[in-house]
């Protein structure tokens, strides 16, 4: 792999000085697909009479960082570029620079007039907005390009490659093209779906909606409703687990501050660690409730239920009985509400035995009695709810 790595670098500078140096035309187009089949790039198509060439917009799932590129080696078509500052960068990945736009209306105008004018190659565009591995589903497709033309044409794109997988999330396209040089080969298989028009009088959002279902059909996979801001919320939230806890052995190196305590029967199970993180991240949300609750009596409990709610009514019910912890050993983790406190304060052993005085109107001084008060009616509200 560090070979054909080494060796496809020098490669492709000479495959980028050809496309650069060669116009538009099927002759640069061969040449380039060639030289790229050196470099462990295969594409194929099944039958390019199905391409219309009426057609000014063409409409693809987005696998790779690269699909742009290699559909481009098939037919003259230009993707503008959506992220990024314009510049070298840009336009040596083979992106349409538009200039700036302020928003996405002026985007679809400014797409509209290069679609209008005569000569222009068409439009690739990627309405999921995200790459995706193109195994499970597809995202839900913007309809900003569905607002451009009446008429567009999608293009089934699906990726293949041994050993290595085909896109990762969150990875950069440098990281992509340098494991697209290591890996023997990576095969591109692109399926032309026949033009699609604008019903009369349907919205931009049915528009996107049905090619969407079209081109989840003829992969074989699930249209779904996940947005790709929904993707990188999911990458954020999964950048924050991978910074949790979750062995002691870690806790130094991630966590410089004071931090809890492990309970010593969960400390060693290596091999379940994304459990341990989720079970960490519950464990935190139960002590910010009950702070004076020992770490271990908690995760101990929710290894059992798996349940931030049902382990809370566990501890303030008194099925599970522990040693209340000092205030000391609870300065590090932020401070609960007014309710919260008095919950706690009131809970000083394993069990509550409730009042029989009725619950008083008035705002009792004590956390204790406060808290008798609420026991006596959560207890009336359960044979109310009984009854």
């Amino acid at each position: 792999g560090l070979c054909l790595l080494v060796l496809r670098l020098f490669i492709g500078v000479h495959v980028f000085l050809v496309s650069c140096a060669l116009p538009d035309s099927l002759l640069r187009r061969y040449i380039v697909r060639v030289m790229c089949s050196v470099l462990g790039l295969f594409v194929r198509q099944n039958d390019p009479r199905l391409r219309d060439g009426s057609v000014r917009v063409y409409i693809a799932n987005h696998v790779t960082h690269f699909d742009h590129n290699v559909i481009n080696l098939l037919t003259s078509c230009n993707t503008p570029a959506l992220n990024g500052a314009p510049g070298f960068i840009c336009w040596s990945r083979g992106f349409l620079e538009l200039g700036a736009a302020g928003s996405r209306a002026e985007l679809v105008d400014s797409l509209r007039v290069y679609s209008s004018q005569e000569g222009n190659a068409p439009l690739l565009l990627f309405p999921e907005e995200a790459a995706t591995n193109g195994r499970v589903g597809l995202l839900r497709f913007s309809s900003w390009p569905f607002s451009i033309m009446d008429m567009v044409q999608p293009v089934a794109l699906q990726v293949q490659r041994p050993l290595i997988t085909v896109s990762v999330a969150d990875s950069s396209w440098i990281a992509e093209l340098l494991w697209t040089f290591f890996v023997p080969f990576t095969v591109y298989q692109v399926r032309w779906m026949p033009s699609v028009p604008r019903r009369a009088e349907e919205l931009s959002e049915d528009f996107a909606l049905r090619v969407q279902e079209l081109l989840a059909v003829e992969l074989g996979v699930v249209s779904t409703r996940l947005t790709a801001a929904d993707k990188a919320e999911h990458m954020k939230r999964l950048r924050h687990t991978s910074l949790l806890p979750f062995a002691p052995g870690m806790w130094p190196r991630l966590l410089p501050e004071p931090r809890p305590r492990v309970p010593s029967s969960l400390a060693g199970a290596g091999s379940s660690a994304p459990e341990h993180v989720q079970i960490a991240a519950m464990a935190q949300r139960v002590k910010e409730v009950l702070p004076h609750v020992p770490l271990e009596v908690i995760w101990t409990d929710l290894a059992q239920t798996d349940c931030v709610d049902t382990t809370i009514a566990n501890l303030l019910e008194g099925r599970v009985s522990f040693f209340p912890e000092s205030k000391e050993a609870t300065t590090d983790l932020p401070a609960p509400s007014t309710s919260q406190a008095a919950a706690a304060s009131a809970f000083q052993g394993s069990t509550v035995v409730p009042s029989s005085k009725p619950a008083t109107k008035h705002f009792a001084k004590s956390p204790v009695e406060r808290h008798l008060s609420l026991q006596e009616r959560k207890r009336a509200l359960y044979d109310y709810a009984r009854r």
